[in-house]
């Protein structure tokens, strides 16, 4: 089966920048858009960026846009989230997911994943 694992994630004070990294298993990492989400303490699992299977397209929760950029290496089965002007909200863990099926779209819903990474944590200190 397809394995996640997430790292990068630590703690900063507001308006740093941190990187995430996504490793996954498999042969078929480029057939597939890839996705982050994050989940805050009480709060569901929601979604922050997505990016194509080629790396064409992202998209971006309205919370982030502006500050993070998703990327992706298909050479290196990673897919990469630049995480840049930190704010406290942005605490939370963010996990790596990958779509049930090679048409899902890079932005999705918790619905439509089919592999979830364990997750790394990040928190954003005032």
């Amino acid at each position: 089966q397809v394995q996640l694992v997430e790292s990068g994630g630590g703690l900063v004070q507001a308006g740093d920048s941190l990187r995430l990294s996504c490793a996954a298993s498999g042969r078929t990492f480029s057939s597939y858009a890839m996705t982050w989400f994050r989940q805050a303490p009480g709060k569901a699992r929601e979604f922050v960026a997505g990016i194509s299977r080629d790396g064409g397209s992202t998209g971006y929760a309205d919370s982030v846009k502006g500050r993070f950029t998703v990327s992706r290496d298909n050479a290196k089965n990673t897919v990469m989230l630049q995480m840049d002007s930190l704010k406290p909200e942005d605490t939370a863990v963010y996990y790596c997911a990958r779509p049930m099926y090679s048409s899902t779209s890079y932005i999705t819903d918790r619905g439509n994943i089919a592999y979830w990474g364990q997750g790394t944590q990040v928190t954003v200190s005032s």
